[in-house]
């Protein structure tokens, strides 16, 4: 998750975190992110791992 990155210092800041899709992989892993490029999740889906994007609040103003 991006807290979790944030956490081992890899993430710095409170913006989105994109994961793109440099290198390969080896092993199944879950990621949770606020958006993927095409290439990662495949490549993620590739090596048996699973994709979520993070819904994010929206807010509505009402007067």
């Amino acid at each position: 998750t991006p807290e979790s990155l944030r956490a081992l210092g890899l993430v710095k800041g409170r913006g989105l975190v994109k994961v793109l899709g440099d290198g390969d992989l080896d092993k199944a892993f879950q990621v949770k992110a606020d958006a993927f490029s095409s290439s990662a999740k495949k490549k993620i889906e590739a090596a048996g791992g699973k994709v979520e994007v993070i819904a994010h609040k929206t807010w509505v103003r009402t007067n």
